[in-house]
């Protein structure tokens, strides 16, 4: 009798504006073996988000409620807005024990957090080809102020200062690049997990 597959956890992070987000879609589309996990907010849904398939939002009392209970795998205080995120142990745990490759995006604070309880997961950090590529990417999505705009580049700073703590690093010249590189990782995790 042959033993179920295992399950793999996989970190991706990366500065906000670094193109994680529109890379981690088209990597999901072609690499079906992977299953996102959903992260919780305290932060209003932008429009066209939808909760339980985008994030699960969360009132402040509902997510403090969770996080006594010990329900986050990892949750902080992002961008120092007063919105909190975390991922939540039931999106995760389950998952991987039914042989599941779950993946995270999260920040690199959050990475540490994980990585306290899952040594083993993969990490990916995606990087972008320069702050200032970052800052016309975020000045261009238009939704920031200039001080949250500014906030983003500071904390930006701090988790390039602290890509150390990944596996891979993948540049984000181009999206297309980008994602062949992860999935060209993607590929070599599967053999390792079969050797």
């Amino acid at each position: 009798m042959t033993s179920p597959a295992k399950g793999r956890l996989i970190i991706v992070s990366g500065p906000s504006g670094a193109g994680k987000t529109t890379i981690l879609r088209e990597v999901m589309a072609r690499a079906p073996r992977l299953t996102p996990s959903v992260s919780a907010t305290t932060r209003p849904p932008r429009p066209g988000e939808r909760d339980g398939e985008d994030y699960f939002f969360l009132s402040e009392a509902e997510f403090a409620r969770r996080r006594q209970n010990g329900e986050f795998l990892e949750c902080f205080e992002v961008f120092g807005r007063g919105y909190w995120y975390g991922t939540l142990h039931g999106q995760v745990a389950p998952r991987l024990a039914e042989g599941k490759w779950v993946v995270l995006e999260i920040d690199v604070d959050g990475t540490q957090a994980v990585l306290d309880m899952y040594p083993d997961a993969v990490t990916i950090f995606v990087q972008p080809e320069s702050v200032l590529e970052l800052e016309r990417r975020l000045r261009q999505r238009g939704t920031e102020s200039e001080t949250a705009i500014a906030r983003r580049l500071e904390v930006a700073r701090h988790e390039l200062s602290r890509q150390n703590l990944y596996r891979y690093i993948v540049r984000n010249d181009s999206v297309a690049d980008a994602v062949e590189r992860i999935l060209q990782i993607l590929v070599s995790l599967e053999k390792e997990t079969h050797d």
